[in-house]
C-alpha cells in the first residue's frame, strides 16, 4: 500500500513539473514518514550515496564536453570529416553521425553532443539541401550516440548502483555504438539517394591533409581516455580528469579559441549539468533506502520465481517499461528508480549485467528522443529554432531504426559481451 502511495506522489508531482530528483525525494520522504523511520538517515543516506569516488568521473566528463563544444575542438573534427566524406552521396549525413561518434568518445553525454554536433552541422545540412525536419531528427538521434560510445555517464551510474566494473561496461558499449553508428550511416547514404540530397565540394588532396592536421589533436583524446582506462593506467575517474587538463591545454594553447572570460560560463554550464545529475544520485539513494526496508525487490523476484516467466518474456515486458518511462523521465532517474528493482530478477533469471547495460543504455538513448521529455528533442529544437513537434515529426523513422537494433542486441548478448569476454581472457 505504501508502495502505491510513493508511486501515486510522485506521478502527481510529476504532473505538476516538480523537478524530478525533488518530486522523487519529497514522495520517499512522506513514506519514510509514515513507518515512524528514523528521519536522521536521510541526510546521512544522501551524503553516502554522493560519497563515491567513480561518481567524480561524471563532473570530469561533463566539463570536459562542454569544453569541447566551446573550445574548438568539436568544429576542426566536423570540418575534417566534411573534407574526406562531405562530396559522397549522404556526405553531410555521414559527417554528422561520425563527428556525433567522436565526440561521444570524450563528452559521454548525449544533449551535450547534439548541442556541439547540431549547432554546426543542422545549418550546413539545410544549407546543403536538405530537408530541415531530417536535419534535425538525425542530429538528435546521432546525439544519442553520446552515452553507448565509451564514457558513458550513464554507464558509470549503472556500474556503481550494480556493482560491476566501469572498464568492462565502456567495453561493452563500443561495438553496439559502432553497430548502432553503421545502421545510422547506412540509412542516411538512403534517404541521401532517395531525396537527392545536396553535398559539399569535393576537396583536394592537399586541402583534406590540413584539415585532419588541424583536428588530430581532438582526435586523439578518445585514444587517450579509453586508452589510459584500458592499460590500466587510469581509472576512469582518472580519465576524466586527464581529459579536462589535456582539452583545457589544447583549447587555449594549439587551437587558441578558449578565453580566460570564456572559463567561467563552462564552469557554471558544467556545474548546472553536474548538479542535476546529482540531485537525482540522492534522491534515488532514499528510494533504494525504502525499498530496501519495504523488501520489494524480494517480493518482485518472488513473484518472478513463483510465475516461471522466461527472460524472453522479462525483456519484453522490461523494455515496454523502459520505453513508457522514457516518455516522461530521464536516463539517469529512469536506471535510478528500476535498476535496484531489477537485479535481483537478472540474476533469478541468469542475464548478464553486462549484456543487460547495454540493452538498458539503448533504451535510454530511446528516452533521448521520445516525446514528450526527450532531452535531444529541446535541445535540436532550441538550436534549430523550431517547434518541437517538428523535431518529432524528423525523429520518428530513427526511433523505429533504434527499436529494430535493440532487438539484435537483445537477441543476441554476444554484440555486447564479446570485448568484455576477451578483456578478461
Amino acid at each position: 500500500m505504501l508502495t502505491v502511495l510513493l508511486f501515486s506522489i510522485f506521478l502527481v508531482l510529476m504532473i505538476l513539473r516538480v523537478p524530478i530528483a525533488i518530486a522523487l525525494a519529497l514522495s520517499t520522504v512522506v513514506v519514510l514518514f509514515q513507518t515512524n523511520f528514523n528521519m536522521n538517515m536521510v541526510p546521512q543516506r544522501i551524503f553516502t550515496a554522493l560519497d563515491s569516488f567513480p561518481l567524480m568521473a561524471i563532473p570530469g566528463f561533463v566539463l570536459a564536453g562542454v569544453m569541447l563544444a566551446r573550445g574548438g575542438i568539436s568544429k576542426y573534427l566536423i570540418e575534417a570529416l566534411r573534407k574526406w566524406i562531405g562530396h559522397i552521396p549522404g556526405g553531410l549525413s555521414i559527417v554528422t553521425i561520425l563527428s556525433s561518434m567522436l565526440f561521444a568518445a570524450i563528452s559521454g553525454s548525449s544533449p551535450a553532443t547534439a548541442a556541439a554536433i547540431g549547432s554546426i552541422m543542422i545549418p550546413a545540412m539545410v544549407s546543403a539541401g536538405y530537408d530541415k525536419k531530417y536535419a534535425m531528427g538525425l542530429v538528435a538521434a546521432s546525439g544519442t550516440l553520446g552515452i553507448l560510445i565509451p564514457p558513458s555517464i550513464p554507464l558509470i551510474i549503472y556500474g556503481i548502483t550494480s556493482e560491476v566494473s566501469i572498464g568492462k561496461l565502456f567495453m561493452a558499449g563500443i561495438l553496439p555504438g559502432l553497430m548502432l553508428g553503421s545502421v545510422l550511416v547506412g540509412s542516411a547514404i538512403y534517404y541521401a539517394r532517395k531525396y537527392g540530397y545536396g553535398r559539399d565540394q569535393k576537396s583536394s588532396m592537399g586541402v583534406r591533409m590540413k584539415a585532419s592536421l588541424k583536428a588530430v589533436w581532438g582526435a586523439f583524446l578518445p585514444i587517450l581516455i579509453l586508452g589510459s582506462i584500458y592499460t590500466g593506467a587510469a581509472t576512469p575517474t582518472e580519465s576524466a580528469v586527464i581529459a579536462v587538463v589535456y582539452a583545457l591545454i589544447i583549447s587555449v594553447f594549439v587551437y587558441r579559441e578558449l578565453k580566460w572570460k570564456d572559463i567561467r560560463p563552462i564552469l557554471v554550464e558544467s556545474i548546472n549539468i553536474t548538479s542535476m545529475i546529482f540531485l537525482i544520485i540522492g534522491a534515488a539513494s532514499l528510494f533504494g533506502l525504502y525499498l530496501t526496508n519495504a523488501q520489494v525487490p524480494q517480493a518482485v523476484g518472488a513473484w518472478i520465481a513463483e510465475s516461471d516467466m522466461n527472460k524472453w518474456v522479462f525483456f519484453i515486458i522490461v523494455n515496454l517499461l523502459f520505453f513508457v518511462m522514457g516518455t516522461f523521465l530521464e536516463a539517469v532517474s529512469i536506471i535510478l528508480i528500476t535498476l535496484p528493482i531489477l537485479l535481483p530478477i537478472l540474476k533469478h533469471l541468469g542475464i548478464d549485467l553486462i549484456h543487460f547495460a547495454i540493452v538498458m543504455t539503448v533504451n535510454m538513448e530511446l528516452a533521448m528522443i521520445t516525446p514528450p521529455v526527450g532531452l535531444n528533442l529541446f535541445v535540436v529544437s532550441g538550436i534549430a529554432k523550431e517547434k518541437l513537434g517538428a523535431v518529432v515529426r524528423g525523429v520518428f523513422p530513427f526511433i523505429i531504426l533504434f527499436i529494430i537494433v535493440l532487438a539484435l542486441f537483445v537477441i543476441f548478448p554476444q554484440i555486447s559481451l564479446y570485448l568484455p569476454d576477451r578483456m578478461m581472457q
